[in-house]
């Protein structure tokens, strides 16, 4: 599944960490955890998770979890499950983990709007986005999810804790 053109509508975000191992409610499209295990990642692999580390939380889940592959906790364990979002993409909090631990395979689509963005994290813009949230949030099992909030214009991105 692919990320949608910038001004697209009514598209399904690209979803990113969204494995068969986890205990999501919804569509796992990213197939299973354990085969996109690589031994090494990307050259770049640190500024991809920087980048991941920078987005825009779109909904914060008050949980705990642990790696499922090693059962062990790892630096994104509280809130594990929150979605994470550059306007583009969607990821869970947890996926930074896994690429960085275990190098998971990403899109190329994905490398390359990274890449082409020189690892920077955009704004987000509402109108452009609502739509995308729209369509992408009953996909990850969240079909309950009050449409996008219109509040603002423009959401920068902000540095944050991790």
């Amino acid at each position: 599944m692919g990320a949608h053109a910038q001004g697209e509508v009514g598209v399904v975000l690209g979803l990113l960490g969204f494995y068969d191992e986890f205990n999501d409610a919804g569509v796992r499209p990213n197939g299973r955890l354990r085969d996109a295990v690589r031994p090494a990642g990307e050259a770049d692999e640190g500024e991809i998770v920087a980048y991941l580390d920078a987005g825009h939380v779109l909904l914060d889940v008050m949980e705990a979890g642990r790696d499922v592959l090693t059962g062990l906790p790892h630096r994104y364990s509280a809130g594990c499950s929150s979605l994470v979002t550059d306007g583009s993409w969607l990821w869970r909090q947890d996926f930074p983990h896994y690429l960085a631990t275990h190098h998971v395979v990403l899109p190329e689509t994905f490398l390359a709007h990274v890449r082409d963005s020189d690892y920077r994290m955009p704004a987000l813009v509402c109108a452009d986005f609502a739509p995308h949230y729209d369509e992408t949030m009953p996909v990850v099992g969240w079909s309950s999810a009050t449409p996008w909030p219109l509040t603002k214009d423009v959401i920068q991105p902000e540095s944050r804790r991790v």
